[in-house]
């Protein structure tokens, strides 16, 4: 078995309304080529995929508990977690790799954190690894998380790496300062959005756009987490990619949602997931 190279520490303190989260988190220096036992955990980097409240909550049209779009004053106004994926370098990624189920017992310390920045946008249920109905974050870490060893071994760590990557690394924060703010009047060029993250983060992003609209933003990084470009359409044999984006793009402010009338929303399948994957990961 090859050996990892000593560990860099880092705590991000998160400030939320009146309550302070410490995440603390270990993250190898650098990643030496692992033999994996099965291809399945093999992969080559991550992605960092972020969604877009907004353009989110338009595809949205019922209110529930866990629905963010439905929180009024509280819904999310900046980029929030879509998931951490393992890909593979050829464009195809790992799926269900192992049979841990999701545990919210294990991310406790971590709701609070996890509510606000990767909330679930939508009623309906997700499915799970064994065709079960189950929550966004049990979707992710089954589907996703369970192929990201031997990087990050378990579903505490998984999430608390995700949180983590979308603090260092703040897209929101960053499109801000260049003057890219959410409105439901101005169209702002593609090209200066993907030049900001890209001269901020030394690393070229992957948009996917929703009839004009930002959708999601994904930052990829290797195995050490250090960022590293996306695949482009000419590398990557994917439909949605920055090529789906027109050359001026929307950031729309949200709108809240009324109260809806409880009608549960169809599950999205495992592989086929319209909104939770939009047909790509």
């Amino acid at each position: 078995m090859a050996s990892l190279s000593p560990k860099l520490s880092f705590l991000i303190i998160v400030s939320m309304a009146s309550l302070t989260i410490s995440l603390s988190l270990d993250l190898p220096l650098s990643y030496s080529s692992v033999q994996a036992e099965e291809k399945s955990t093999d992969f080559g980097y991550f992605v960092l995929s972020h969604l877009w409240p907004a353009t989110s909550c338009r595809q949205s049209r019922h209110c529930c508990p866990t629905n963010a779009c439905c929180r009024g004053s509280n819904a999310p106004t900046e980029f929030t977690i879509h998931g951490l994926w393992p890909n593979y370098n050829d464009g195809t990624w790992p799926a269900c790799c192992t049979k841990k189920s999701f545990d919210e017992k294990e991310v406790s310390t971590l709701l609070g954190a996890l509510e606000k920045y990767w909330p679930t946008y939508g009623c309906f249920p997700y499915i799970t690894c064994d065709g079960s109905n189950g929550s966004f974050w049990a979707h992710e870490w089954e589907k996703h998380g369970t192929c990201s060893s031997p990087v990050v071994w378990d579903e505490y760590n998984y999430f608390l790496t995700t949180l983590n990557l979308y603090f260092k690394y703040n897209v929101t924060r960053i499109l801000n300062e260049e003057g890219y703010v959410a409105s439901n009047t101005e169209k702002y060029p593609l090209g200066g959005i993907i030049s900001a993250i890209q001269n901020s983060f030394h690393a070229t992003p992957w948009l996917v756009c929703n009839h004009g609209a930002i959708d999601e933003l994904r930052l990829c990084f290797y195995k050490d987490f250090k960022p590293r470009d996306c695949p482009t359409e000419s590398t990557q044999n994917d439909r949605v990619s920055s090529g789906s984006c027109p050359d001026y793009v929307s950031l729309p402010l949200y709108v809240p949602l009324g109260v809806g009338n409880g009608i549960a929303e169809t599950p999205i399948p495992l592989v086929h997931e319209a909104v939770e994957e939009f047909e790509s990961m």
